[in-house]
């Protein structure tokens, strides 16, 4: 598997100028799909709102092969296909359950923009496929985490219909937290 970051073209057509977008759901056992999560995701980790660092080769070798395996593990791929195809966005969600309803819902884990294509409708149209796929598996709803400091990101899920966690507003809203094993 190629994992090349610079297969993404600095030859991009303007923001002003219409260009086809089209999504597909990954086929992580495709060689072209998972090079081009590889990309994007790489893209996205290097982005100093994915951590500034380029992910380790044997994760971005194993990434896609690990995903296939999982049951629970969707993921879309935005295209452009002029002058030839290239990844411009992707999307990876999980599959987890809502103990408070009884039912799936669909966690948006990733979603990564190429910057020469933000601002243009593709997040919008990956958040649109993961809309669709939650809906078609009777999913009660989508979540995602953001950074608190990535306020493009916050505006755009917002106009999406996003919000912020919270069961009583007298408690708060949910943070979210880690710690690493």
């Amino acid at each position: 598997m190629q994992m090349n970051t610079n297969n993404a073209s600095s030859e991009v057509p303007a923001t002003a100028q219409p260009f086809a977008v089209r999504i597909h759901p990954v086929d992580y056992r495709s060689a072209q799909d998972a090079a081009d999560v590889g990309v994007l995701l790489d893209l996205y980790a290097r982005d100093p709102m994915g951590g500034g660092e380029a992910l380790d080769v044997d994760v971005l070798l194993r990434l896609c092969g690990d995903l296939a395996r999982r049951s629970d593990a969707f993921s879309f791929i935005a295209c452009v296909d002029a002058p030839q195809r290239q990844a411009i966005g992707l999307i990876n969600c999980f599959e987890g359950y809502s103990t408070f309803k009884a039912r799936p819902l669909l966690n948006v884990h990733d979603l990564i923009v190429h910057p020469l294509y933000r601002g243009a409708g593709v997040g919008h149209a990956l958040l649109g496929a993961a809309y669709d796929l939650a809906r078609s598996r009777g999913c009660c709803k989508l979540t995602l985490e953001v950074l608190s400091g990535n306020a493009v990101a916050m505006r755009s899920y917002a106009r999406f219909g996003f919000t912020n966690y919270q069961l009583d507003p007298a408690a708060g809203q949910a943070v979210l937290m880690q710690k690493w094993l």
